[in-house]
């Protein structure tokens, strides 16, 4: 079983923001130039996020705030620059929840500038959690920013499609964008966002825009986003199963997400949890060989690629 990696960020109950942008192994080092602009990307996903929670602002808002700007950065499998199908395609997805237990959803949007937005508009602006390729006259009224589809494919995804149809690694076909935050009142929230895996078959649905597999999040307990293998992490009800390890176990954080990535890896999967909890220690795990993270907190900001 591969070893768990894990770190932690924050303390007691102050504002935390963690973000993540994908784990899995990869199939080339990143190169200095991809390096340091991973990190520039994740140091301006804190910015916009913390600058929500320092003024005082909800978690709800921070996460949406930074998981929109890891869905402008082609650095990351989200919004522009996300993976494509085997037709050569982008088909998002995303899902947000608040720690009163509103939540939201969306999956296979293909104009949506950023999915993130379009799951907040389900939970604000509808009955309902989850729509699957939402209509063009939902998104207008909704009011989400639309785009043309070929916004999201950049040259860089249409080489990684060519490669892996050249040569299949299912090993190097993960990647999500997410954040955690929790808020000056101690209310927490969380956010995920993807555009699914390399050479997924149209229509094909991860773990992102189910609500307690990708993402899950209670004022009482933790807000969790996951990145890896979604079918697995499907299956493990992987973000629900870090909160019930917590709620009804009564364990930290930290055992609860080990506990749950163990699960995932002796099912032949792999991949990365974020957690923030209502009270304590926030933490980035993953058994995948590594995974984009940062942090930001009253103590200062982290990145790592």
């Amino acid at each position: 079983m591969p070893e768990t990696v894990l770190r932690s960020f924050g303390q007691g109950t102050e504002p935390l923001l963690i973000v993540h942008g994908g784990a899995g192994h990869r199939s080339t080092p990143l190169t200095e130039d991809g390096a340091a602009s991973a990190h520039a990307a994740l140091e301006k996903v804190l910015a916009a996020g913390w600058a929500v929670l320092a003024e005082g602002g909800s978690a709800g808002d921070a996460v949406i705030a930074a998981v929109r700007e890891l869905e402008d950065a082609p650095d990351f499998n989200a919004g522009h620059g996300a993976a494509l199908t085997s037709a050569g395609a982008a088909e998002l997805d995303a899902s947000l929840m608040t720690g009163d237990g509103a939540s939201g959803a969306v999956a296979g949007v293909t104009t949506v500038r950023n999915p993130i937005t379009a799951a907040r508009a389900v939970m604000d602006r509808s009955e309902h959690v989850l729509f699957a390729a939402p209509t063009g006259a939902q998104l207008v009224e909704w009011g989400v920013e639309t785009v043309d589809p070929d916004y999201f494919v950049t040259d860089k995804r249409r080489s990684e499609l060519a490669a892996f149809q050249d040569r299949p690694d299912p090993a190097f076909q993960h990647g999500t964008v997410g954040a955690v935050a929790r808020d000056s009142a101690g209310h927490v929230a969380a956010g995920t966002s993807t555009g699914g895996i390399v050479n997924q078959q149209p229509g094909r649905i991860g773990d992102t825009p189910l609500v307690g597999a990708g993402t899950f999040a209670d004022d009482g307990t933790v807000a969790v986003s996951c990145t890896g293998t979604g079918e697995v992490f499907i299956t493990e009800v992987a973000a629900h199963s870090v909160h019930a390890r917590v709620a009804l176990a009564g364990m930290d954080a930290d055992e609860a997400t080990v506990e749950v990535l163990d699960r995932i890896a002796a099912r032949e999967g792999m991949g990365g949890i974020i957690v923030v909890p209502a009270e304590g220690a926030g933490l980035a795990a993953y058994n995948s060989g590594d995974m984009f993270y940062a942090s930001a907190s009253s103590a200062g900001s982290h990145t790592h690629v």
